[in-house]
């Protein structure tokens, strides 16, 4: 039934739908792209799947058709709910359409068994998104298959040394094997973003190996590529000293010279750093 449904350029015509600026909504209208993410997410067979920000519902069709147990549309534009109960109606009870800011939705309580997320993110706010997955205790998705604008993407999968190693790629490194399956070029979408997009694959790291405390983490990054050319013992001084610490002695501890810049450390003495930084909090509370 599916098959008997408008293109998605003839739907937003049906309903005078436009991209929203101030949502950061660049529609993706090729179903070869959209198959594309799907089989990323997959196989799919008895998983469920959230997607994020479905807009007129192409992700949607390819995520259904790709054999999903259940697909969990989230949607906060009002707009898009009567074209996507068009495809409700053609998915054969296999997709709920939730009209809500995805920033706001406690996935798990909506789905039952195993869950991935696929999407294409808004711009505005993909980032913290992608934070706010990270951080999920307990971890409840089992692969998210995401599209970001191309900067941000390549700032998720970077590595040591590299121009968008930072914290974000910290970050995500320290819960999941990050890697950017394929760039889509601005063209793909209606209207046209400035830019290029990515998707990038994230699969969680065996529970064992995530680093235990992504906040504190989430801190000392800060603090190190808050001047990310400058060496570190210039870049923790404050956070050091804060607590009565020297930047050196910190560093030293963790066997990394201080003289060392933020963006040639690996993720794993990032986590170093983090331990001895919350063992010196432990050992100076009264």
């Amino acid at each position: 039934m599916l098959d008997n449904l408008p293109t998605l350029a003839e739907t937003l015509k049906i309903h005078h739908l436009y991209a929203n600026k101030k949502l950061g909504q660049h529609f993706l209208l090729d179903m070869n792209i959209t198959d594309k993410i799907a089989k990323l997410t997959g196989p799919l067979e008895g998983v469920n799947v959230a997607e994020v920000g479905p807009g007129p519902g192409g992700l949607t069709r390819s995520l259904v058709t790709a054999g999903a147990k259940h697909v969990l549309a989230i949607e906060m534009d009002d707009r898009f709910l009567v074209p996507l109960s068009d495809i409700t109606d053609a998915a054969d009870g296999k997709l709920t359409v939730l009209g809500a800011d995805a920033l706001t939705v406690d996935i798990p309580k909506h789905i039952n068994g195993e869950i991935r997320i696929a999407a294409n993110l808004p711009y505005n706010v993909g980032t913290k998104l992608l934070i706010n997955w990270l951080t999920a205790s307990p971890l409840f998705w089992t692969r998210a298959v995401l599209m970001f604008q191309k900067e941000v993407a390549e700032r998720v999968v970077a590595k040591p040394s590299d121009s968008a190693y930072g914290r974000l790629a910290i970050l995500s490194q320290s819960v999941c094997e990050a890697d950017l399956a394929f760039v889509v070029p601005s063209k793909a979408f209606s209207p046209p973003p400035k830019v290029d997009s990515a998707v990038v694959v994230l699969n969680p790291l065996p529970e064992a190996q995530r680093f235990e405390d992504l906040v504190t983490l989430g801190k000392v990054t800060a603090s190190a590529f808050q001047m990310r050319r400058k060496m570190l013992r210039r870049s923790l001084k404050g956070m050091a000293s804060a607590y009565g610490w020297e930047a050196e002695a910190w560093l030293e501890a963790c066997e990394i010279d201080p003289q060392r810049r933020p963006e040639t450390l690996s993720v794993l003495e990032f986590h170093e750093l983090t331990r001895a930084y919350i063992i010196h909090l432990k050992n100076r509370a009264p």
